[in-house]
């Protein structure tokens, strides 16, 4: 005689549903939290979809509906004639077994959405993992700008009611060529217009082939990691620099060497020093975080290593079109003519960060790679941005807002320069600014500077600590890294007086 499988009670008690969300979620969440800890364990019988409704006071269709989804991953099972039971545990996935013995032990499921493991802590671990421990960027300041965040421009001289009849007009009757798989570079009009764009504005001589459309200028920091960097080789970085790049280097694999600037740039003999170093960052228009320009002396000095060590020479032109005397410098890639600087510009400095819009200019050897490599890390870029920023460009809205943006971010220089602190005690006097939408400002020693970013943070003032910006192994004494950061151009005139105002109140006291 065949035994009868042994059929194990169902016990409602602790299943409470919210009544104003859906029931039918709720009760499949349940039900699977239970399958998953062993509260509901392989063979226990489920009542009736018609009697389960009845016990928790909902309709059939809750039910079934949930029935259906613990169906559909396995959960449950039917057996013709006899009802629904849970699964045996020699039919759940082996993935299930194990979040069964952990459920068991710990009270815990692997499966729980509500917690997720912090890979970077775990034991099992990969060296990018490692890395990564000790080169990530905190997080960003939230809220609307304020006096005097860093790297934000003047959001409140947008257009935004052209961009936003721009965008409607591209959604009214999208192209349906468009809207599948695209061109991995980026839309090729766009591309043309900032070829353009760069030729006549910058000095810039380059062709929309050469173009590649990023998800602004720190994924095509990114790609140049990727590309062309081998694990364990030499990067040489501007220091003080910009952390991020540096970051992105290191978890790439490469060896971070921090170069010092002075006011003409980037040390050249430092660099021609280096060893086994081909790939080179720098900022050479409005240096992050000084200010300096890279002299002209120092640009060729820096081409002719690049040709010399067969390297590469990434230039970031993240702010170039600020520039208040004269039109902006043509960039550092207008000078070469062995096709050895990868040229990074940015729309984000121009419009909004949030935009996400960047872009390579890549010498003609690197443009089939770089494409190849975009479409792996991201197929192609968001389509409606790159089309409205090129019609934004085509009716000429681009270059007023550009020569708007000059203008006030001048005179926002202005205001700060004017209302500058002057007898704080081992605080710099406030240098000409010919450029860019931050200045640098000396500070005696590092316990000073902390305690004037203190002061100003607590008045509802962001200041940067140049020290932040300085590589942690560098050779430079800690007091000789001090000074402030500041941004002048994320906020209107009065906003800025009235923070300088409280400023002179907190550092005087």
């Amino acid at each position: 005689m065949n035994k009868r499988p042994l059929i194990l009670p169902f016990d409602p008690a602790g299943i409470v549903l919210d009544r104003q969300r859906g029931l039918s979620q709720q009760l499949y969440q349940a039900l699977r939290a239970r399958v998953l800890d062993g509260r509901l364990s392989s063979g226990t019988r489920l009542p009736a979809s018609r009697d389960l409704a009845a016990i928790l006071a909902l309709s059939r269709n809750s039910v079934v509906r949930a029935y259906d989804q613990l169906y559909a991953e396995g959960y449950i099972e039917s057996r013709v004639g006899d009802g629904t039971y849970v699964t045996q545990l020699d039919k759940l996935s082996t993935q299930l077994s194990t979040g069964l013995s952990l459920g068991l032990s710990t009270g815990l499921s692997t499966f729980s959405s509500e917690k997720t493991e912090d890979l970077s802590s775990s034991e099992r671990t990969s060296e990018p993992l490692e890395r990564l421990k000790s080169n990530h960027l905190p997080p960003p300041r939230s809220g609307a700008p304020r006096a005097f965040r860093v790297g934000i421009p003047a959001f409140d001289l947008f257009p935004f009611d052209v961009w936003a009849k721009l965008q409607a007009g591209f959604w009214r009757n999208p192209d349906p060529a468009q809207l599948g798989y695209g061109e991995p570079a980026g839309e090729l009009q766009l591309r043309e217009l900032i070829a353009t764009y760069l030729r006549r504005s910058r000095g810039l001589s380059c062709t929309a082939e050469q173009i590649v459309i990023t998800s602004g200028a720190q994924q095509a920091i990114s790609l140049c990691a990727q590309l062309l960097l081998q694990p364990g080789e030499g990067v040489a970085v501007e220091n003080p620099g910009y952390r991020a790049a540096g970051h992105t280097f290191a978890v790439a694999g490469g060896r971070v060497m921090g170069v010092p600037v002075d006011d003409e740039g980037m040390d050249c003999q430092r660099l021609m020093q280096l060893a086994d170093c081909r790939l080179a960052y720098v900022t050479p228009a409005h240096q992050y975080p000084t200010g300096v320009t890279m002299s002209l002396a120092r640009r060729l000095a820096l081409l002719a290593w690049a040709e010399r060590s067969d390297g590469w020479i990434i230039e970031d032109d993240y702010d170039g079109e600020y520039r208040y005397s004269g039109a902006p410098l043509a960039p550092l890639a207008a000078l070469d003519r062995q096709g050895r600087v990868l040229y990074i510009g940015t729309f984000g400095k121009i419009a909004f960060p949030a935009l996400r819009l960047g872009y390579l200019v890549l010498p003609g050897r690197l443009v089939q790679a770089f494409s190849q490599g975009r479409a792996l890390a991201m197929r192609h870029s968001e389509v409606s941005s790159q089309c409205v920023m090129a019609e934004f460009m085509a009716q000429g809205h681009f270059q007023r807002h550009i020569r708007r943006m000059r203008r006030a971010a001048l005179s926002r220089r202005n205001v700060l320069k004017a209302g500058w602190p002057v007898d704080v005690p081992g605080l710099g006097a406030m240098p000409e600014v010919a450029a860019g939408l931050h200045v640098k400002v000396d500070v005696d020693n590092f316990a000073r500077e902390q305690a004037l970013v203190a002061k100003a943070e607590a008045v509802g003032v962001e200041v940067n600590p140049l020290s932040s910006y300085w590589l942690d192994d560098s050779e430079v004494p800690v007091d000789k890294r001090a000074g402030l950061v500041l941004g002048f151009a994320a906020v209107p005139e009065g906003d800025i007086a009235n923070a300088l105002m409280r400023l002179r109140s907190a550092w005087r006291m």
